[in-house]
């Protein structure tokens, strides 16, 4: 069987989330975090080892709540996403304090990433099916002989993944009839309205989308040669950052979109009906809480998850 990965993005600040750890925030009935049942699906649906990606200031918290417990059940290693980790001849500017983004979250793992994976956000449950459809993909069907690169990743529906406290980024996809991606838009502030989500475009257009629209979650399965095209494109988009923006970031959805166009990726969307939740606002806890509370009394995860 062959070797694969998880690799977990858990770096980001959380500044909506007043400034708080959210990702190690507590939503189990025995103190769980949502990371807990997102390896949890992992390791059930067959990936050997655990990547951790997080900031050396959340180091100490980070293996306390969860790395030492996750050490006893399957391999770990971590990464280290800093603002300083650029590649020869770029350094940080004095201005800059938020992360690069998920592109550069995924490069500065580059050394420990061998094998196929499926890369997740630290703060999103994305339920069982999408790790099962990614890890049989991987292991059954991604062709590495290809010019080029052979991409998978969970398309979930829109109207499953929205928050009740605020509005939320997604990629929304455009998708051939064999299942192919042809384009994904990154779209901010996204709500539900009755029929239809409204949401905004990178240069502030309003949209409307519908809610079983596929849209990206940021669960991707790649293989390690996507790490050389990931490497191959920092220093361009770092190079074309205008005067003293913060918070341009190297986005997976993006790179991803900008491969396809160029001819050097093909992506398969695996459609997955499982609802998502996320702690994106403070707001949203007590949601979460009781989203996985009725998990386990409907049996699909018992109440100690290790």
């Amino acid at each position: 069987m062959k070797e694969t990965a998880l690799v977990i993005m858990a770096a980001g600040i959380g500044s909506r989330f007043g400034g708080g750890i959210k990702q190690l925030e507590p939503v189990g009935p025995s103190g769980e975090i949502i990371m807990d049942y997102s390896i949890y699906d992992a390791l059930e649906a067959g990936f050997n080892k655990i990547v951790f990606i997080i900031r050396k200031d959340l180091e100490k918290d980070f293996i306390e709540i969860i790395g030492n417990r996750i050490e006893q059940i399957a391999p770990v290693e971590y990464a280290y996403q800093e603002l300083d980790n650029l590649p020869n001849g770029f350094t940080k500017p004095d201005y800059r304090t938020k992360p690069w983004g998920t592109g550069h979250a995924l490069l500065c793992a580059k050394d420990l990433i061998h094998d196929p994976f499926v890369v997740i956000n630290a703060d999103d449950y994305y339920g069982k099916e999408g790790f099962v459809k990614i890890h049989d993909y991987l292991v059954k069907q991604m062709d590495s002989t290809t010019e080029y690169l052979d991409i998978c990743m969970a398309g979930f529906q829109l109207g499953n993944t929205l928050s009740e406290n605020g509005g939320v980024t997604r990629g929304v996809c455009e998708i051939k009839k064999d299942g192919t991606l042809t384009r994904v838009t990154e779209t901010y502030e996204i709500k539900g309205q009755a029929e239809l989500a409204t949401g905004k475009t990178e240069n502030g257009t309003s949209v409307e989308i519908s809610l079983d629209q596929n849209v990206s979650m940021n669960m991707w399965g790649l293989s390690p040669a996507f790490i050389n095209e990931l490497e191959n494109g920092f220093p361009l988009f770092l190079s074309n950052i205008k005067g003293e923006d913060g918070k341009a970031e190297y986005l997976l959805p993006k790179i991803v979109d900008q491969l396809i166009r160029s001819g050097k990726a093909k992506v398969k969307v695996l459609e997955t009906h499982d609802k998502w939740f996320g702690v994106t606002y403070k707001e949203d806890k007590p949601a979460v809480s009781s989203a996985v509370k009725k998990l386990v009394t409907d049996g699909i995860y018992p109440d100690h998850l290790y």
